[in-house]
């Protein structure tokens, strides 16, 4: 059984906050800041408040790599916004429920607007590593198979009991989002950032996909793979929220066929060579290296976009 939690849950955990942040820091934006894409809450600037997540009632512990733990409020573009500096993932053991704990919590400190970062694997072939993808949509696999955040009893204080996601991806912060990255020619022409549009697909992890599975995903429609924001978005549009989300695409995915071992199993008893193709997998700390070397580009693009709502 998921483990969920009632309206008082959350309303605790706000209200410990509030507590502890000024009035005039309240934020109306909060910004989910993915792997090794923590940096963005050192964009703000004046008077901060710090809070580590294991302090907060009702948070979990951030245990991935990349993931500093933490709650920074302030000022970014002369807008209150506060940071979640690092995510709860379902593959770090936390159901749905607990893994977007944060999101309802966010909403009750008077957070509308969640823009939620990631770094994701790419499936479309036409992109490439270092781009960035405003998404959508999203494919959830594991929420077809049970994994949501709005299992259990609904609680009405958030939203309806069966809440629509075809627009969960707001389509009026989709388009800001665009407008900043082609106002901003610096970003276009020097540092060469190319912006897309396409649909995520959620898998649950820890490990990377198989080569099936990612042709799976593409047959789907998506076009990048990552282990999170999905669950978020979900809770986030069930409370009512507006939600912007931005991959970066840190490793291509692979998805070619496995060598057939038949067909090499009779060039060995021919006496015929193998032929090997080197292929580059997965592995969590390219996604890093890619997120430190786009930091400054993803804190531009996304201080643009605070700046435009």
């Amino acid at each position: 059984m998921a483990t969920t939690y009632e309206f008082d849950a959350y309303q605790s955990a706000a209200q410990w906050i509030m507590r502890r942040v000024p009035e005039h820091l309240r934020p109306s934006i909060g910004i989910i800041c993915g792997s090794g894409l923590g940096g963005l809450a050192e964009e703000i600037s004046g008077e901060k408040v710090e809070i580590p997540y294991e302090e907060i009632p009702g948070f979990m512990k951030s245990t991935a790599q990349g993931h500093k733990g933490c709650l920074v409020f302030g000022t970014l573009s002369d807008r209150p916004v506060v940071c979640m500096q690092g995510r709860f993932h379902c593959y770090e053991g936390y159901s749905a429920s607990q893994a977007t704990f944060p999101i309802r919590v966010l909403k009750l400190i008077g957070v509308n607007t969640v823009i939620a970062t990631n770094a994701a694997g790419c499936l479309n072939q036409n992109y490439k590593v270092g781009d960035v993808v405003i998404l959508c949509d999203h494919v959830s696999i594991p929420g077809i198979a049970g994994q949501n955040g709005l299992i259990g009893h609904n609680i009405p204080e958030f939203g309806p009991r069966f809440p629509p996601v075809s627009d969960a991806y707001t389509p009026r912060l989709r388009i800001l989002a665009a407008q900043t990255w082609l106002d901003n020619e610096y970003l276009i022409n020097e540092r060469r950032l190319v912006l897309h549009e396409g649909v995520y697909g959620w898998i649950f992890g820890p490990s990377y996909e198989t080569r099936a599975e990612c042709r799976a995903l593409r047959s789907l429609g998506c076009d990048v793979v990552g282990m999170s924001t999905a669950p978020e978005v979900v809770v986030a549009k069930h409370a009512g929220m507006d939600v912007l989300a931005l991959s970066l695409v840190t490793n291509m995915a692979v998805m070619s066929r496995e060598p057939n071992a038949i067909e090499q199993a009779k060039l060995l008893r021919e006496g015929k060579p193998i032929e090997t193709k080197a292929e580059a997998f997965a592995n969590h700390e390219e996604v890093l290296e890619i997120s430190a070397m786009r930091a400054e580009d993803m804190q531009l693009l996304v201080k643009g976009i605070v700046a435009k709502i």
